[in-house]
């Protein structure tokens, strides 16, 4: 279920508790007109979850129950610094053979064009990851309304080759960051490295911004997490509060039935189950060719 508060797009999941969230960015700087709007509107969701705002000073600063979120966080100085001292080798090298298979970069205008060219990207797979890519055989429309969001401080970045779309990212900037909220590549051409040269070619647009931090949505261990780590970017916790709305979700934060089944179990089985997924994944997409 989705709904409006205070002009923010938010989205009801779940059954017992059912856990608001707001659109990305999930960050709040003052929470209490939200919640007051919440419980005013009689919306229904039993919690109310939404990040502090803000990645320089991350000590809890409101008084509601709240966990750890890792973020995948890049403290930007200059391209230079990052080309030269973080980023690992091997990502130096696939990024300069990007270069020598042709992939150009370049700023692009968010337009139905363009939203075509991406349509085919996420069509050419359902699977991601091991994962349902969630965008796969969306109509345009439906893309358009999603990828059309904070467009005033969006830019999107393609990489082409020989004038065929191989990948884009999009960039959304804020008071002192900037967030990677889309970055996506034809499997076909990952040779290419495509990847590796759209996230090259944000550093450097940032760097140029003088954007102290860029973060990429949330850490991880496995697959995009490593991609990310060699990239130069670190796990920062910022809190994510769970806000009770009603009866129900006091007691659900009191048995913490608000944390997914994933957070409650050891790494390794999670790690297994992840890789289990995948295989099951991968082999309901064969049937259905």
């Amino acid at each position: 279920m989705s709904a409006h508060l205070k002009d923010r797009h938010l989205w009801v999941t779940g059954h017992f508790p059912r856990i608001a969230r707001l659109e990305f960015p999930e960050w709040v700087e003052d929470p209490y007109p939200l919640i007051e709007e919440f419980r005013l509107k009689g919306e229904a969701a039993d919690l109310f979850s939404f990040v502090q705002k803000g990645v320089a000073d991350t000590a809890p600063r409101f008084d509601f129950p709240y966990e750890p979120e890792a973020l995948a966080l890049l403290r930007l100085t200059s391209y230079r610094d990052w080309w030269e001292n973080r980023i690992k080798t091997q990502e130096r090298n696939r990024i300069r053979k990007a270069q020598k298979c042709e992939v150009e970069l370049r700023l692009v205008p968010f337009d139905l064009q363009l939203m075509g060219k991406i349509k085919e990207l996420y069509d050419e797979s359902p699977l991601r990851q091991g994962q349902p890519l969630a965008y796969h055989g969306q109509g345009v429309d439906q893309l358009w309304q999603d990828h059309a969001r904070f467009l005033e401080r969006s830019d999107f970045i393609g990489a082409f080759h020989r004038d065929e779309l191989i990948g884009f990212a999009k960039v959304v900037h804020d008071q002192e960051v900037s967030h990677i909220v889309k970055l996506i590549a034809r499997l076909g051409h990952k040779e290419k490295a495509p990847s590796n040269a759209l996230l090259a070619k944000v550093v450097e647009l940032c760097s140029e911004r003088q954007v102290p931090y860029l973060t990429y949505s949330t850490w991880g261990r496995r697959g995009l997490g490593d991609f990310k780590k060699n990239h130069a970017f670190v796990p920062v916790a910022l809190p994510r509060y769970y806000v009770p709305l009603n009866l129900r979700g006091k007691i659900a934060v009191r048995l913490r039935m608000h944390k997914r089944l994933a957070e409650l179990l050891p790494c390794h089985w999670v790690d297994l189950a992840a890789e289990l997924r995948g295989k099951l994944f991968h082999w309901r997409a064969a049937l259905r060719k």
